[in-house]
């Protein structure tokens, strides 16, 4: 629980730096972009006059200045329009067109268009008779990459904060791996030698007192200890798979819950006429059946109610549901009732389930999920297996 709230707190950590990060390329992007719009601005008010002074030029006038301030304007796009809205030159901007006077026609298409937009400064040729062009003016190859630039940095940083939070859960993943493994191989091998010392008391029990009624019981008990010392050490290692009976799988977990739960519950077997086989690891998969059996009893919470075990073929796949009447999970609940350490029990570790997913997932290849669940009507876990 601690590394969870950990990593949930660096998760929340990330993606509230990302967003500093990004709001602040914005504001700063912007107040640069608009900076640079007015002094483009003033740099075509500049050029515009220039123009004003090319058009009303005449043997007198010095040239020299204008033409060197229309010839410097190598990157803010430009066309001038006359009152009808033809293009009389343009520069520094791409058009397609078979020769120049093509190229005026669409220059005058992109010229109207940034007229609409307010992209333009309007120059008087002659007072009296109203004469006058438009000077129609794009962004800058710097405006236009000043722009974009925060959406590229925020794109690199979400990429970056996806990296990291993957990281993170991959790294969590891994240390879960490195306990599950490491606490059931000490488990198997904490439970190896009592076990053995019972085995072999357990048959000195039967040649000295071959007729006590007692000693097969204790025989089966030491036995279903010696099944969860096999299983413990599966979960350390990759486990065998092999072809095993569903229905078999069923009768035996019908079996072992019958005997230890009340006669008020009812354990209900719905399976197939023709028997499902499946590749799997029998001991650990009816593991599983037994963890979603002993949970659906504890939701009964000692009262009367019925346990379902379905099994069923279903579009090539095997599937498997464990129905209850019990108390249901909460919808606020249902997400984490598969992470470790998550329980609603007062006595509990919380691992029953989170083991449950990781033999069918990871082992089998399979999925488990909560179907349904409706608070006070009961809970149906599903699984699913390849046939």
């Amino acid at each position: 629980m601690i590394w969870t709230d950990r990593i949930r707190q660096v998760k929340i950590l990330l993606v509230v730096a990302a967003v500093l990060i990004a709001v602040a390329s914005l504001v700063v992007s912007h107040f640069l972009v608009r900076d640079l719009a007015q002094e483009e601005r003033s740099r075509m008010e500049v050029w515009a006059e220039a123009m004003r002074s090319l058009n009303m030029a005449d043997e007198n006038t010095d040239l020299q200045l204008v033409l060197k301030v229309i010839n410097e304007n190598n990157t803010i796009p430009v066309i001038v329009l006359d009152p009808k809205g033809n293009a009389q030159l343009f520069r520094n901007i791409k058009v397609d067109g078979t020769d120049y006077n093509d190229s005026l026609v669409h220059a005058a298409v992109v010229g109207r268009h940034l007229l609409a937009k307010g992209k333009n400064i309007k120059i008087m040729l002659n007072d009296s008779t109203h004469d006058y062009i438009q000077v129609c003016y794009g962004e800058s190859v710097m405006i236009t990459r000043l722009a974009a630039y925060p959406m590229v940095q925020l794109g690199v940083v979400l990429i970056f904060v996806v990296v990291a939070i993957f990281a993170l859960l991959t790294s969590k993943r891994a240390e879960q791996n490195k306990v599950w493994v490491g606490l059931s191989k000490e488990t198997a091998h904490q439970l190896g030698t009592p076990i053995s010392s019972l085995m072999a008391w357990t048959e000195i029990l039967k040649e000295t007192y071959p007729k006590d009624d007692l000693i097969p019981e204790m025989d089966k008990d030491v036995k279903r200890l010696q099944l969860i010392a096999d299983r413990f050490s599966k979960i350390g290692s990759q486990p065998e798979l092999v072809p095993s009976s569903l229905n078999q799988i069923m009768d035996h977990v019908c079996d072992y819950i019958d005997r230890r739960t009340s006669q008020s519950i009812k354990i209900m077997k719905e399976l197939p006429v023709h028997d499902l086989i499946v590749t799997i690891n029998a001991s650990l998969f009816e593991w599983v059946i037994e963890n979603l059996a002993k949970n659906a009893v504890d939701a009964m919470g000692g009262k009367a109610g019925v346990i379902t075990l379905h099994v069923e073929e279903e579009a090539g796949k095997a599937v498997i549901e464990v129905s209850d009447t019990g108390k249901g999970i909460k919808k606020k609940d249902i997400g984490n009732v598969f992470r470790p350490g998550f329980t609603t029990k007062k006595r509990g570790w919380g691992l029953g389930l989170s083991l449950a997913r990781r033999i069918v997932e990871e082992y089998h290849h399979g999925k488990i999920c909560v179907k349904s669940s409706e608070v006070g009507k009961g809970t149906t876990f599903r699984i699913e297996l390849k046939l």
